[in-house]
């Protein structure tokens, strides 16, 4: 897993790359600012690194699916006698860890 400045390194370089970036304020178009350039760095670095240490929680809660599912899920199995829910919980955890 990157650290949040090897990340903003790895952004800076794309940004770089995609010069020049432009604004448009009141209709007028310029390119963006030293300080817009790297409050841009900054923060596709940080929805990155957000994604990289929290992606798995809504990853998770997507392939999870709705709880009324769950619970039927959990109806048929104890109907059943099978572990539909649990092995379909085990999945999920196991397709999307926690990072370490």
């Amino acid at each position: 897993m990157a650290t949040l400045e090897e990340i903003k390194s790895e952004v800076r370089t794309e940004v770089e790359a995609e010069k020049p970036l432009n604004k448009s304020v009141d209709g007028v178009i310029s390119e963006l600012t030293d300080e817009e350039y790297e409050q841009l760095i900054t923060d596709r670095a940080e929805s990155r690194f957000d994604v990289q240490e929290n992606g798995w929680i809504e990853a998770r809660l997507n392939a999870y699916g709705s709880w009324q599912e769950q619970l039927d899920m959990q109806y048929w199995d104890s109907v059943n006698g099978t572990t539909t829910w649990k092995d379909h919980i085990a999945q999920v955890k196991s397709d999307n860890p926690k990072p370490a």
